[in-house]
């Protein structure tokens, strides 16, 4: 093969696996394209470690390619990281995947200060929800929390004349929902 045909060889392999690391992120494959990473990472080290088999034209069609290949591996460096982590988009597969109950909780509260308990199972909730979708738990503060709920339940109780608030804890399209209504 001569150096023009091993280029165009390398493009197209650059763009078969940009689709196959599609697919992978997807779910269509099971495991990452590695063996067309060994091969086009092994024609990148070939014409780097010796550029004078290029010439000028083929040399910026050669560094082209490096630069867009670079782009792309970084890209799918950071996926494969929050796919192994489960945020981002592998966040809910993996949460409803592996085996845990889907977070949804809904709780009827007349005074949260006299229930402590239902406002613990609500915060309890939260913390599920928020780690099921990849978000922080260490800035919930539990006092806070509380007082939100004690005054969130004053003001619908007051606005919509009930005696009861059903508060609800859910995960939808990957986001935490936590929501407030007239109790039943």
């Amino acid at each position: 093969m001569n150096v023009d045909d091993d280029l165009n060889k390398l493009e197209d392999d650059i763009r078969r696996l940009k689709i196959e690391y599609e697919v992978y992120f997807s779910g269509g494959s099971k495991r990452p394209p590695q063996d067309l990473v060994f091969r086009v990472e092994r024609t990148v080290k070939r014409y780097s470690s010796d550029a004078s088999k290029l010439n000028f034209g083929q040399r910026f069609k050669f560094n082209a390619l490096i630069q867009k290949y670079a782009v792309y591996n970084d890209l799918w460096r950071k996926k494969l990281r929050e796919k192994e982590e489960g945020r981002g988009q592998f966040a809910t597969a993996r949460g409803q995947g592996a085996g845990s109950a889907p977070v949804g909780i809904r709780i009827v509260c007349r005074d949260p200060e006299k229930e402590p308990d239902k406002v613990d199972q609500l915060l309890k909730a939260m913390v599920e929800a928020k780690r099921q979708v990849g978000e922080r738990v260490d800035n919930i503060d539990p006092h806070a929390f509380s007082k939100f709920v004690r005054e969130k339940t004053q003001q619908i109780k007051e606005a919509l004349g009930c005696e009861k608030v059903l508060f609800s804890v859910s995960v939808e399209k990957g986001k935490v929902k936590f929501k407030a209504v007239k109790g039943e």
